[in-house]
């Protein structure tokens, strides 16, 4: 194993003991398709004559004990306070503008989606912020409309999508019984900013808003089936693919996503950190609150093709019953092929989990950490880079 990984592990040793005095606390239609490029995706080489079967490494190391009065996350497999065990999450919409920018307290959240919000102005995109641990926000924004995929995706965590309205063709979406939202209302902060970048959540206002709007700040009938989102590997047990035994991972320090032509989208890889940085505009994202680098451990790529609506670009992704679709894994500086399925139960299907899968069909394990995943739209699936 690198020295690199017996480092951070120690590091995350230290972590642990500090994390037990703050564990006990919380301060809390139909119509055409879209043109779709057919093609080969990105070839991963597989230097093992065909055999993609993982071969754990023998020096796989031990897993550290969860610190008192702390839970392993649903969202991150990392240890957090049991008081927020039974909390739901929220899923903000944040615009990428660059006018926008720098958002706040993004660097907070768990799991940060990136979605074509148009195909209008060269597909900008969209953020979708996950975060569990929400009641100490300060300034979390800025806040934007949502879009139909965005409903269902909130609705695999039983999360309170938090947004400023959308296009008529969320309707259907919101009024599903799994959708638990807040529309717009929350404070405006002078930036100097076009009006509508200048929406953020404030202090105590999700706890006052939740209250007023009858909506439960825990898990309710619609909570995630299973106790985490992802399989996470144990705590405390980072580690490279190779190391995990895939032998076909191929390195993935420089990922751009062209097709997200107008934002620039990017990651690179921080050997330092062991994660994955995020750049719009070829920027490196940091937070307007206190210029936290916003990064993740995990990058997940899913290929999704997509209906448009009407002459002004809006869309839904085509997610629903989908299965064995494309799609790549990413962590530590190298990626393997993975597919993707939406589960196709009628009565639960807009908001059952997504799964990924290894080319042996088994569902994959994580490292503990927060993930990145883009929505990838399928015609341009294979302009995907991982230099």
């Amino acid at each position: 194993m690198k020295n690199k990984k017996l480092i951070s592990l120690l590091a995350v040793a230290a972590m642990s003991v500090s994390l037990v005095a703050g564990c006990g606390n919380n301060n809390s239609g139909e119509g055409g398709q879209t043109g779709v490029i057919e093609g080969e995706p990105i070839v991963i080489v597989d230097d093992n004559n065909g055999d993609t079967t993982p071969q754990p490494d023998s020096n796989e190391p031990a897993a550290l004990e969860v610190p008192e009065g702390c839970y392993l996350s649903e969202l991150t497999g990392l240890p957090i306070s049991n008081d927020l065990k039974d909390q739901r999450p929220i899923a903000l919409m944040v615009d990428c503008e660059k006018e926008s920018l720098p958002n706040f307290e993004i660097a907070e959240c768990d799991i940060v989606y990136e979605l074509m919000n148009s195909t209008a102005n060269d597909r900008v995109t969209r953020l979708m912020c996950i975060r569990k641990d929400w009641g100490n926000i300060q300034q979390m924004g800025n806040i934007r409309s949502t879009r139909p995929t965005n409903i269902s995706l909130a609705g695999e965590y039983n999360a309170v999508l938090v947004h400023d309205g959308g296009p008529v063709y969320i309707n259907e979406f919101i009024a599903k019984a799994y959708c638990d939202h807040l529309s717009g209302g929350f404070s405006r902060i002078d930036l100097g900013r076009a009006d509508f970048y200048e929406e953020f959540i404030g202090p105590g206002e999700l706890e006052s808003r939740m209250k007023a709007a009858g909506i439960s700040t825990t898990y309710n009938t619609y909570a995630p089936m299973r106790d985490t989102h992802f399989l996470f590997r144990p705590y405390g047990t980072d580690m490279t693919l190779t190391e995990m035994g895939y032998s076909n991972a191929t390195s993935a320090t420089n990922i751009s996503i062209p097709t997200f032509k107008h934002t620039q989208s990017s990651l690179k890889y921080n050997e330092s950190t062991g994660t994955y940085d995020f750049y719009l505009y070829g920027m490196l994202q940091k937070d307007g609150e206190d210029d936290e680098v916003v990064s993740f451990e995990n990058v997940l790529l899913q290929c999704a093709d997509y209906y448009v609506y009407d002459e002004h670009g809006y869309l839904i992704y085509l997610y629903y019953n989908q299965t064995d679709t494309q799609g790549y894994y990413i962590t530590n500086g190298q990626c393997i092929k993975v597919t993707w399925s939406k589960a196709v139960s009628n009565d639960k299907l807009d908001y059952e989990i997504t799964k990924f899968y290894d080319e042996n069909g088994d569902e994959i394990q994580i490292n503990p950490g927060k993930t990145y995943i883009a929505l990838v739209p399928k015609d341009g699936w294979n302009s995907l880079s991982f230099n």
